[in-house]
Order: structure tokens, then C-alpha cells, then sequence
């Protein structure tokens, strides 16, 4: 079997010190994850991370800056993923909007509340992440080549 790399796409979104978070099940349990999904065929990663967000949470958002590219290898299946994940700021919410099926709800949630609860992480990339922005890590959008 050719190993082939499967592409995401992230999104840190922070509100006066509380992120953006999803709730979704996987493997039985509910864990949490930033608004994130895999790229599709024809679409670039910009416009993937905005509709991701917009599918799982009801938030439409604007891109700020790429936050970083993650290799993660999932211990549970061996797949490894390459993400890019971006910083993002909430524009508008619909809260009457139907969310992907496998999304069971939103929460905002401060770092602190997010690191209390590691048995609820969808991966160790969750808390990373936050740190990441939490430390100032920025790179311009212009570094994301479509």
C-alpha cells in the first residue's frame, strides 16, 4: 500500500481569551478539536479552513495568519496528517445553522479549561496549537501558496 499523507486544514479562533472549539465524536466518544478538516479536490487551503469552520461551528471567520504546518501520525490507526493550521477571528455566527452530522456541539473554552480535560483531545495538536498562538508564533497568509 503506497503511503499517501492525508491534508487538514485548522483553525484557531480566540475571543477575549477563550477559543473556538468542537465537539465531535470519534471512536464512541465525544473529544475536542479546533474546527478542522481535510482539503478537497479543487479547493485551496484558504478556502477549505473557511468552510471548515463555517460547516462545524456556524462561525464565519476571517483568516489573519498561518499559525503553522503539523506532521501528526495518529497512534490509533498509524494515518499521518499534515495540517495547517491558520488564526482566525469570528466575524458572524448563525446559531439556527445545521452543523456536519458528526459534530455534536461548540464550546468556548479558555486554555486553561482546554488542558484540565486531556482525555477529551481529538490529538496532542489540540492544546499545541493554542499554545502556539498563546506564544505569538504568526506567519503571513502570503507564506500559503494556492
Amino acid at each position: 500500500m503506497e503511503w499517501q499523507p492525508h491534508i487538514t486544514v485548522a483553525t484557531v479562533i480566540e475571543d477575549q481569551g477563550r477559543f473556538l472549539f468542537v465537539e465531535e465524536l470519534k471512536a464512541g466518544r465525544l473529544v475536542l478539536n479546533q474546527p478542522a478538516g481535510h482539503l478537497e479536490a479543487n479547493e485551496s487551503l484558504r478556502q477549505a479552513a473557511l468552510r471548515e469552520t463555517l460547516e462545524e461551528t456556524g462561525w464565519e471567520v476571517e483568516l489573519s495568519s498561518l499559525l503553522g504546518i503539523y506532521l501528526y501520525t495518529a497512534p490509533s490507526n498509524g494515518v499521518t496528517y499534515q495540517r495547517v493550521c491558520f488564526v482566525a477571528h469570528p466575524l458572524r455566527h448563525d446559531p439556527a445553522r445545521a452543523l456536519d452530522s458528526d459534530i455534536h456541539g461548540i464550546a468556548w473554552l479558555s486554555r486553561d479549561e482546554l488542558a484540565a480535560q486531556p482525555e477529551r483531545w481529538r490529538s496532542e495538536l489540540v492544546l499545541r496549537c493554542v499554545d502556539d498562538y498563546l506564544a505569538g508564533i504568526r506567519g503571513p497568509l502570503e507564506l500559503v501558496r494556492d
